[in-house]
């Protein structure tokens, strides 16, 4: 007798019944053993029989949101089905999110050619139901060494399956961030609207994938019947709505690739299948961005490698160009300005044996929320490795946490003030060079553009006005304020307030800071008139109408440019930083010996921000 079983449902919270449906191949009776098992942490948690083809759990409400496997047992036959127990109420601010989809995609339990998976089969299927037996983890269980390694990591997060997703506003409202761990390779357009309205109203997507958001499917039949017809001439939906077209996210009609949710694309990773899948495990990645918070603590440096084996069989990256030895996005794959890549691995060499491509692992921002990717199956499975761990620890406490804070945006320099025109952030640096480069988060390099001779404070006016072209302005060490001319030059404007340490230029006007007042330039430029206090200053910038500063204890405060007394505001902490400015919503600062960062112009939350990472 061979049983067969399958679960009504991927997912059930704390407390709630679910259903198996069970058959058998032999005339005898349908009975026999079911125990089920939490996967994270491989104990048996439920012992009990069956008797006929309907057995229901009744998921006890202590039991831990995980994922759990049933085994029923008929004489000599068994059969296992795996669910995940979602939590009632959100107990950990991470989500962990198990890709049925997936699965089931590769599932050809039954009748042969159920599965939605083989590209080059005429017969494959477009249509698979979810009521039938299968539809569980693959036998290299991608999944399975994340969802392993947490508990005893020392994190406690909460489940779902993917499915959970396809309508899930409301469950992932419940938290700070959502994993995506394994071979996330099939989403609906219900579940990518989902995810993607999270991260842009401030939740935070962590990718331990590859291959990761592929093809598009539908849910039919009360969300019971998954369709991928792969071919846009195929399926019906094409003519009449296109956008639900089941074809690669990326391709037409529906033209929405994955790289701007998640930054990256199989399209330019790699792959290799069968007897050649051994290779990932000769393979690591490289750091190209070691400042960056994710290799907080792994004692990395550029060009290190890291991570051999947890660059699976299939991996993903983004179209990128060399800038000066720095890895630069170019977007023509529809990766977002915002991504910054921090490791690549060249695998152009398995063209011979799949795909050739890269790894391309990175984060960015997207909305008011961020995204990491590392950019491939195994990387749960690499999780013994300390580096791999560190980054991992790193993510999750970053990513969970209350968010805002300084991030990292270059090395350490020695730079006395620093201004945005355009696109381009200069600084003056201590020996008298004005330097330059985009202003990007990517770890690019400095260039020399010029020099800045004893300018100790720099700034640039939104908008021209008669008094005030766009261009860059200057404070001097011997108390003049000067415009750099296009040739290079800089040309003296008047003087300036004695012992000025701050300059900025906003809503037509030119302010300056001492550590003890604020002053405005007369509008002839004869005089300066007192405009208020400034206690402490030692560094000024300006945006978007609003005065922001650096004082002595080491905070970012803020006021607006009025005629009258102003009382300064603390915005955030400074991090350390003691040279500043702003530019479309960003503080970027740094300091002699300390990192060029950048953050928000927001408050830090009522319970501190993190730190400058």
């Amino acid at each position: 007798m061979t049983v067969h079983a399958y679960a009504e449902s991927t997912s059930r919270a704390q407390g709630e019944p679910l259903a198996f449906h069970l058959t058998h191949t032999s005339r005898a009776p349908l009975r026999g053993s079911v125990h089920v098992e939490d996967v994270a942490s491989g104990l048996r948690v439920l012992d009990g029989v069956f008797d006929g083809p309907r057995w229901t759990l009744d998921v006890p409400a202590g039991w831990t949101s995980s994922l759990y496997r049933a085994v029923f047992t008929a004489g000599e036959s068994a059969c296992e089905v795996y669910f995940v127990v979602r939590a009632a109420r959100p107990a950990s601010p991470v989500l962990l999110s198990v890709p049925f989809p997936t699965w089931q995609a590769y599932n050809r339990a039954g009748i042969p050619g159920e599965s939605l998976y083989w590209t080059e089969d005429p017969a494959r299927a477009a249509r698979v139901s979810f009521d039938r037996p299968g539809g569980g983890p693959p036998p290299e269980r991608w999944e399975e060494g994340m969802i392993r390694w947490l508990g005893p990591a020392g994190y406690e997060v909460d489940y779902c399956s993917g499915l959970d997703l396809h309508d899930g506003g409301e469950l992932l409202a419940g938290y700070r961030l959502l994993v995506v761990n394994g071979h996330d390779e099939y989403w609906s357009a219900g579940m990518r609207d989902t995810v993607e309205e999270f991260v842009r109203r401030g939740g935070n997507l962590a990718v331990f994938s590859g291959n990761t958001c592929w093809w598009q499917f539908r849910l039919e039949d009360g969300g019971r019947t998954m369709v991928c017809y792969r071919d846009a001439v195929a399926d019906p939906v094409a003519a009449v709505e296109p956008a639900l077209t089941t074809v690669e996210w990326s391709g037409a009609p529906v033209d929405r690739p994955e790289n701007s949710m998640i930054g990256v694309s199989f399209r330019r990773g790699a792959g290799t299948w069968g007897p050649y899948m051994r290779l990932m495990h000769e393979e690591s990645y490289t750091v190209r961005f070691p400042e960056h918070w994710a290799f907080s603590g792994t004692g990395l440096g550029e060009g290190d490698k890291f991570g051999q084996g947890a660059l699976g069989y299939e991996t993903d990256a983004c179209d990128f160009t060399e800038v000066d030895g720095v890895p630069v996005a170019t977007g023509r794959d529809g990766t977002p300005p915002s991504f910054v890549i921090l490791a690549t691995a060249d695998l152009r060499h398995w063209h011979r044996y799949g795909q050739g491509g890269m790894a391309t692992m990175g984060a960015m921002r997207l909305g008011a929320g961020n995204v990491f990717t590392a950019a491939t199956v195994n990387w749960g499975n690499a999780l013994h490795d300390p580096v791999v761990d560190r980054i991992t620890r790193n993510v999750l406490d970053r990513l969970s946490g209350p968010g805002g804070g300084w991030e990292v945006i270059g090395p350490a320099g020695s730079l006395r003030a620093l201004a945005v025109l355009g696109p381009v952030l200069y600084g003056a640096a201590e020996d008298g060079s004005l330097l330059a480069r985009d202003l990007s988060g990517q770890n690019l390099r400095w260039r020399r553009d010029g020099s800045a001779p004893g300018v100790t404070a720099l700034a640039v006016p939104r908008e021209a006005t008669t008094a005030l072209p766009v261009g860059l302005y200057g404070l001097t060490e011997d108390g003049r304020l000067v415009l750099r001319e296009p040739d290079g030059s800089w040309s003296a404007l008047g003087g300036a307030p004695a012992g000025a340490t701050g300059l900025a230029l906003v809503n037509g006007e030119v302010f300056a800071a001492t550590p003890s007042a604020l002053w405005r330039r007369s509008a002839d430029g004869s005089c300066w008139d007192p405009a208020g206090p400034a206690p402490g200053v030692v560094a000024m910038a300006s945006a978007n109408g609003r005065l922001y500063a650096v004082d002595a204890a080491g905070l970012v405060r803020t006021r607006l440019p009025i005629a009258g007394p102003a009382e300064w505001t603390r915005l955030c902490d400074a991090a350390g930083a003691t040279v500043l400015t702003a530019h479309a919503g960003l503080l970027v600062g740094t300091a002699p010996g300390r990192p060029l960062s950048w953050r928000a112009c927001t408050p830090d939350p009522p319970s501190g921000g993190a730190g400058s990472g």
